[in-house]
């Protein structure tokens, strides 16, 4: 875990590619793409099937590491209609019935214009970005926020690591001026290059562990 000051608010950074605001109890998640994998199937793409079980047992386990009594989805919650699919939302529902006390909101994205709302049964306030809260703006779109930080998803950052053969990809929080962007949370995501700014800082995720990436390390591609 790595906790930083952003917009007068403890942020901790979290190694499972998600953060969490301790003063207010609160898990924020980017880019879950929930029933991505099935929305590929049906256009007869073959893709490994189970992401969305793993997505939900990482959010269990969240869920157990920290005293989180409020989760907002900052945008792309469900990848697309597809992601109404029965055995979607059973699996998900299901998961929610466990979670029945928690407080759930999604911050609309892009994705999420395309999916619709997720049923209403699911218990989930819905709400377009930005959501303030104290000094952040919550939000899909990694865009400044005039008097507020931003923590946002949306680009799905990554940083590449090492050089030649030996160089990897991997997840990254990636903070410029007064906008956070933050890792995509799905199992079945892509990385997006990170063109690195002056005054930038690039957050990975690899093994477990966060480390800040030093500026002469480059983006990835």
């Amino acid at each position: 875990m790595l906790d930083l000051t952003w917009g007068g608010e403890t942020l901790r950074l979290l190694p499972q590619k998600a953060a969490f605001l301790p003063d207010h109890h609160m898990l924020l998640i980017a880019d879950a793409h929930i029933g991505k994998a099935v929305s590929f199937r049906r256009l007869g793409v073959p893709v490994p099937r189970g992401t969305t079980t793993d997505n939900l047992q990482r959010l269990d386990e969240l869920l157990g590491l920290h005293p989180v009594a409020h989760v907002v989805f900052l945008g792309d919650l469900l990848h697309s209609a597809h992601a109404h699919a029965a055995p979607t939302l059973a699996a998900f529902g299901a998961w929610r019935e466990r979670h029945a006390r928690l407080e759930i909101t999604l911050v609309r994205g892009n994705h999420d214009d395309r999916a619709g709302d997720p049923p209403p049964w699911l218990g989930i306030r819905c709400v377009d970005e930005p959501l303030p809260l104290g000094g952040l703006a919550l939000c899909h779109h990694p865009q400044p926020r005039p008097g507020r930080q931003v923590v946002a998803g949306h680009l799905h950052p990554g940083a590449r690591l090492g050089r030649g053969l030996d160089r990897v990809r991997v997840p990254c929080f990636h903070f410029r001026a007064g906008v956070a962007v933050m890792p995509a949370f799905g199992s079945f995501t892509g990385l997006h290059p990170v063109e690195r700014q002056p005054g930038d800082r690039l957050v990975a995720v690899a093994d477990g562990q966060l480390f800040d990436v030093p500026d002469r390390l480059v983006p990835a591609r």
